[in-house]
């Protein structure tokens, strides 16, 4: 750990008030079993350093990556390395199978939003249904704790790191699908999670990257904002998680995740929560690169967080948050408080959920796909008419990084399909060799490309780290200059909903166009089915 400890007082704290200061940390590990493994190691604890953290009685671990059955082996191999009961949490906003491998994978909450405004009653029994699936998994792979669901309103269609995770794109919407989702997971005992308050919906950059700007009045964001939050805490939602935004109207000095006046102000005592409130992770640069990992730390308590998520060097996080009591800065009472907000937490885990329900590793080893394959029907669209794309061609794939993108593995329907038919991939990414004329009418280098139809396929979406929801590539251009020769064999856009609604208009008469908000396999293997190039070949556009 790193020896960055704040001031130094002269007196090293007691063993007790040690052990306090660690019970507030959430630190972040792979699912995997061997530190070789770790997808992340700038940011996920090596194995010696994680045990000695929970012998000393780090209070939770934040997982990310491996197969489900591998993560149950990792969630007993912590409980027993702390000895005490532990939070174990994960970012699956989309099902299990979103961040670990076997479990249920399930379409981005946007994707209700959407079918909420269609046929709202269905939308929200789908959404609590979702949660169900999502808290029974997480239980029985070992997680006790969902970080879910976001309540941000994503009424910005630039936002570059909601988006699709958003429930709606209204208040109203975002609300009673977010509060639908929690209800259903928290009666699997488990926790969930109301993020990003006081609500990330409205920016234009990201967090991770940089620290946003929300210049709203109080008054907008009572109206926009704040109204999903207000929801989740009437329907008894177990945490809230603070955002990395600057809020002037709230407060000109420091962001929402280290500002008193918005986590004890405006959480606590005007909205009136009485859970767990968690930073989002220190370790995004909108924090620890303007304050480092040991005062972002200290700031985060002392504004009124109970748990510190992920802080950049939890060494150096421990070492201030010492300091500062010793110093007279932190309030021990206060943080006896949080910690026993952690301990009421744990304590009602499970509560109401019978012990012959309560499912083992082994029986979440099975997906709901039921539940997986009924939510990417519900909430496909596709253009009118449509004959089936002509073959062969050249299956145009585009997508941000094909190192990063496990929804696309060699098998996937995206390129299996096309290909069995006769198609010819050709992938779009950040590595591969520029598709792109320079032209602004006629956009894509069609000789790069090579002969016959295209077909394109479009994965595009927000997510952390992108630093963009919405391709900024020519895709409009680029489709008008594929119809004009003669060329678009069919349209694919899986994720974004943003970038279907520019394009879909712009489908000629008797072209095929497919959206899937999902961009999982499974999500694949349905588009395509719907553009005719299913299992058998047979055009099904609108038969089901």
């Amino acid at each position: 750990m790193s020896s960055e400890a704040g001031p130094d007082t002269g007196a090293r704290p007691d063993g007790a008030l040690l052990r306090l200061i660690h019970q507030l940390l959430v630190v972040r590990t792979s699912g995997k079993l061997a530190d070789h493994q770790r997808g992340y190691p700038r940011w996920e604890l090596a194995n010696a350093e994680l045990r000695s953290l929970l012998e000393a009685g780090v209070g939770g671990v934040i997982l990310l990556g491996g197969s489900a059955a591998e993560l149950a082996l990792r969630c007993a191999q912590l409980g027993r390395w702390a000895g005490q009961p532990l939070l174990l949490c994960a970012d699956v906003e989309e099902g299990v199978g979103q961040r670990f491998d076997g479990a249920t994978w399930l379409v981005p909450p946007l994707a209700l939003g959407r079918l909420y405004g269609r046929e709202p009653e269905r939308a929200l029994a789908l959404a609590e249904r979702y949660g169900r699936c999502t808290g029974r998994e997480a239980r029985a792979l070992g997680l006790n704790w969902v970080l879910g669901p976001v309540c941000d309103v994503n009424n910005n269609p630039a936002n570059p790191v909601i988006n699709v995770r958003a429930w709606g794109e209204d208040p109203a919407t975002a609300g009673a699908l977010a509060t639908a989702f929690l209800r259903g997971v928290q009666a699997e005992g488990v926790l969930s999670c109301a993020k990003h308050f006081p609500g990330h919906g409205d920016t234009s950059s990201d967090s991770h990257l940089t620290l946003p700007l929300l210049a709203h009045s109080r008054e907008r964001l009572a109206a926009i904002e704040l109204p999903p939050f207000q929801q989740a805490i009437a329907a008894g939602v177990a945490s809230v998680m603070t955002a990395h935004l600057m809020l002037p109207a709230l407060d000109g000095e420091r962001p929402a995740t280290l500002s008193k006046p918005v986590l004890t102000g405006l959480l606590r005592r005007e909205l009136g929560f009485e859970g767990l409130i968690v930073t989002d992770a220190l370790v995004m640069d909108a924090i620890t690169g303007r304050y480092g990992a040991g005062e972002a730390a200290v700031l985060a308590l002392e504004a009124g967080a109970d748990l510190v998520l992920m802080p950049a060097d939890a060494g150096a996080a421990i070492g201030a948050i010492a300091a500062a009591l010793q110093g007279g800065r932190l309030d021990r009472e206060q943080l006896e408080a949080s910690a026993e907000r952690r301990r009421r937490a744990l304590a009602g885990l499970g509560a109401g959920v019978p012990s012959a329900s309560r499912p083992d590793p082994e029986a979440a080893a099975e997906p709901d796909q039921a539940l997986a394959l009924e939510l990417v029907r519900a909430t496909l669209e596709a253009s009118p008419g449509g004959k089936r794309p002509p073959q062969p061609g050249v299956n145009l794939i585009r997508l941000d990084s094909a190192l990063a993108a496990p929804f696309l593995p060699a098998t996937a329907p995206a390129v299996a399909k096309p290909e069995a038919q006769g198609w010819r991939t050709v992938l779009v990414e950040g590595r591969s060799p520029s598709p792109w004329s320079g032209l602004s009418e006629a956009p894509l280098a069609l000789e790069r490309l090579g002969p016959g139809p295209v077909l394109l396929q479009l994965f595009v979406r927000g997510n952390p780290f992108r630093g963009s929801a919405n391709s900024a590539e020519p895709w409009p251009a680029a489709l008008r200059q594929l119809a004009a020769c003669g060329r678009l064999a069919g349209l694919v856009v899986y994720g974004s909903p943003y970038l279907w609604d520019q394009l879909q208009p712009l489908l000629p008469p008797g072209i095929a166009g497919v959206y899937s908000p999902g961009q999982m396999p499974l999500a694949q293997a349905e588009a395509l089915a719907r553009l005719g190039l299913g299992e058998d070949g047979e055009q099904n556009i609108f038969t089901t």
